[in-house]
């Protein structure tokens, strides 16, 4: 087996490893929460042989250890167990409300990494100059605001007053490709201006400091012009930190929604993770978080791969 295989395999194990360990922590931080969940669902005037009747329905006289045991081992089979809010199957709520975040962070992500690269690049290139200050000037802007008061202040300029998008982004499956990406923009532009800034500026520093390397400097001698010495040579170099940094973002836009949806009351995972604390629906909060978890480990894992097979120091070992 090869160094490279070694590694790869070594990261893929820590992943789930960790996936393993979130999935433990999740569910004995829904134990230790206060309150009988038997109680808070049956209400003050239940007896106590109700109570005791509801309790096993759910499993809750079983120790907590064989509990989570046998719920892993649903959640392995592609069993999340059935909402106590709704009586329906988890699965079931979670396929629209699936496809309608990957929509949404698939929106944003599309418009904001190509771009995050571009003025990183451009910053790199006009370095020190009016342009490169004023995209770092509002790169800060930009990361310096919570995503709720960025979504206000979306919606306070360009619904209510210009009125150009709606206020809620209210979208379910019979609505159309373009009807979905204008009453979703909104929502996706929260995301773009906070994502955008994080890579933006990663990309502007890791093109800077390969700018500084010998080679950089021997290719300026030959006149070689400054846009090729940073595409062809200083852009290949600099891959590693970038990709690490637009998969730590990708993350984000999936797992970082819940606010932005809540906001813009778009019906996805985010608003449904809410809105089933809100009730204490404990099986679709665990499983949204679950999902959460295994989005952002396993982006987090493909960057370190990426970042160990485009550099030939860490494939190798010198």
């Amino acid at each position: 087996m090869s160094r490279l295989q070694k590694l790869v395999i070594g990261r893929v194990s820590l992943g789930i490893l960790t996936l393993f360990v979130v999935s433990a922590l999740m569910f004995v931080g829904i134990e230790l929460l206060p309150g009988d969940l038997a109680q808070q669902i049956l209400g003050q005037s239940a007896t106590e042989s109700t109570l005791a009747a509801f309790r096993a329905e759910l499993g809750l006289d079983q120790p907590a250890h064989l509990r989570y045991l046998d719920w892993l081992g649903g959640v392995l089979r592609g069993d999340f167990g059935t909402s106590l809010a709704s009586g329906r199957e988890v699965s079931e709520l979670l396929g629209p409300r699936l496809a309608n975040t990957m929509f949404l962070a698939t929106y944003a992500a599309v418009i904001a990494a190509p771009l995050a690269v571009i003025l990183g690049l451009l910053a790199a290139l006009w370095r020190n100059t009016l342009f490169d200050r004023g995209v770092n000037l509002t790169a800060l802007s930009a990361i310096s605001m919570p995503e709720f008061f960025v979504g206000y202040v979306l919606i306070l300029f360009l619904s209510i007053k210009a009125g150009v998008f709606p206020t809620l982004a209210r979208i379910d499956s019979a609505t159309g490709l373009w009807d979905a990406l204008y009453r979703s923009f909104l929502p996706a532009l929260t995301l773009i201006l906070v994502v955008v800034a994080h890579m933006m500026r990663m990309t502007r520093a890791a093109i800077i400091n390969v700018l500084a390397s010998p080679y950089i400097e021997m290719a300026r001698l030959k006149g070689v012009p400054r846009w090729r010495i940073i595409v062809q040579h200083a852009l290949p170099n600099a891959l590693a930190p970038i990709v690490n940094v637009v998969a730590l973002n990708l993350a984000y836009l999936v797992v970082g929604v819940v606010v932005v949806e809540v906001v813009f009351s778009y019906p996805g995972l985010g608003q449904l993770l809410v809105d089933a604390v809100s009730s204490r629906d404990f099986p679709v909060v665990q499983a949204v978080g679950l999902f959460f978890a295994a989005v952002y480990i396993t982006l987090n894992v493909l960057a370190d791969i990426i970042s160990i097979m485009s550099n030939p120091r860490l494939r190798h070992g010198r």
